[in-house]
């Protein structure tokens, strides 16, 4: 240690005095004190530090490496004095009659993924093993790409089947009611030819009950190329569904409006579940399960693309709908009800 200056305290007994206090504290609690007393703001070391400018020229460097001396000498006890008292309370606690070090601890709680985010990762892979991209779009979307750019004018009949929040006066601004509004923003973007696949939430303004939720999801897909055909459309949704169901599932084909293909379906599967009918299938042996077609010529050239060379189509999964079948969940409102004892059974 350095000799003490005339301005300043002896640095010996204010070590000292303060090691001492530390090796007699009993608890953290006495040691915190004894820490803001010393170390802290406006504490004992901070005072030294603080008069050193004040001091003749000559004391000042020795009087700067005394206080950072003591510092550094007081933060070792206070850490050592710490560790020890952790010691002796661990101890006194094995020792204790009522501690039984063999008793298994108290397990903590795990957590699982959601049932629609189960499914969608599952469809994720089926399509990327496929060769298709994972795209994304936003959530509040101009009116513009949810609409006109899909061949849904202002005055077009299929408005009145979509009800629509919408999110500013002008109505320029929609909750998506689809996720097709990303096909046209993934031909603005990509080169033909592609696949790509668009999981995401969508949004109506419907009444909820057991069938109808103002919020659920559905999983686009949209392949663009040279001499694409309603036979390639075909054999994708076959494909997915032997990966989805492990087995090959009889399909058709119906008749279907939608203003963004043409022409249009809707894909039927057979039940997988019965061979004579049942709830899930209502009955009727089969399953309703996408709707799809070939893309639209105007939707190709909303996105950019010639539509005297190249072809597509556009296909839509109700993810929340996939979801209820692969859990045989009977109400839609269970997937976003946020409540624990529906959760924890996945």
């Amino acid at each position: 240690m350095h000799e003490p200056t005339q301005a300043q305290p002896a640095l010996p007994e204010l070590l000292n005095d303060g090691l001492a206090r530390v090796a007699t504290a009993r608890t953290t609690d006495e040691l915190r004190a004894l820490e803001r007393e010393f170390l802290g703001k406006g504490g004992v070391i901070a005072t030294l530090l603080a008069a050193v400018p004040s001091l003749p020229a000559e004391q000042r460097r020795a009087a700067g490496q005394g206080a950072n001396e003591l510092k550094s000498k007081l933060a070792e006890a206070l850490a050592a004095r710490e560790r020890e008292l952790q010691e002796q309370h661990l101890s006194a606690e094995l020792a204790g009659a009522s501690f039984d070090p063999t008793l298994p601890a108290t397990p903590p709680r795990t957590g699982s993924l959601h049932p629609l985010t189960q499914v969608t990762r599952e469809l994720e892979a089926i399509f990327t093993s496929m060769g298709y991209a994972i795209l994304d779009g936003p959530e509040v979307e101009r009116a513009y790409y949810n609409f006109e750019a899909l061949n849904i004018p202002a005055d077009h009949p299929a408005r009145e089947m979509h009800d629509t929040f919408w999110c500013d006066r002008a109505g320029s601004l929609v909750l998506r009611t689809h996720t097709s509004p990303v096909q046209v923003r993934a031909m603005e973007r990509l080169k033909p030819p592609f696949r790509a696949i668009v999981p995401g939430k969508v949004f109506r303004q419907e009444t909820t009950d057991a069938s109808h939720e103002h919020t659920f999801h559905q999983m686009e897909g949209l392949v663009v190329g040279e001499g694409i055909t309603v036979g390639h459309l075909i054999g994708t949704l076959k494909t997915f569904l032997r990966e989805v169901f492990r087995r090959d599932l009889e399909v058709r084909l119906r008749p279907g409006y939608f203003p963004f293909v043409e022409p249009g379906f809707e894909l039927d599967a057979r039940c997988p579940f019965c061979t004579k009918g049942c709830s899930v299938c209502k009955q009727s042996t089969w399953i309703e399960l996408c709707p799809c077609g070939m893309v639209h010529p105007n939707v190709l050239r909303a996105g950019g693309i010639d539509p005297e060379r190249w072809t597509g189509f556009a296909f839509g999964l109700g993810l929340s709908r996939l979801t209820m079948l692969r859990y045989r969940i009977d109400d839609v409102r269970h997937l976003l009800g946020g409540d624990l004892r529906f959760l924890e059974q996945f």
